[in-house]
């Protein structure tokens, strides 16, 4: 019973963060939704080993990740969550807000890069 509240907690949260989204996380939702990038479907706000993930993509093992300020402050924690997922099949690709608003083609290409490595 207690799983179907965690599980309830996360889906809550998946959902506050989906309707409270960055306006980097918007931008980079909207260049990845609908299968725009090689036909590869990505998730918003999806949880992977207890963690909830900006952006993942099933079809290429590749969870991509829009930090802002207070990832340089929480490194140790971002560390950890990578070395969780990337035992799994997952690679882990991670842009700097002001990287999406100051260079979008070059994050895209980042990502287009990773998937064409990765199906």
């Amino acid at each position: 019973m207690k799983s179907q509240n965690n599980r309830k907690t996360h889906a809550e949260h998946r959902r506050t963060l989906r309707c409270n989204s960055t306006d980097t996380e918007k931008i980079i939702w909207q260049q990845l939704r609908g299968r725009q990038v090689l036909n590869a479907r990505f998730r918003r706000q999806h949880t992977i080993e207890n963690y909830i993930v900006d952006f993942v993509s099933f079809d290429a093992m590749l969870i991509v990740e829009i930090d802002g300020g207070q990832h340089a402050e929480n490194c140790t924690y971002d560390e950890r969550r990578d070395a969780l997922v990337t035992p799994t099949g997952f690679k882990v690709l991670r842009f700097w807000n002001s990287d999406v608003t100051t260079n979008l083609n070059g994050v895209m290409e980042s990502i287009y890069a990773a998937v064409t490595q990765r199906i």
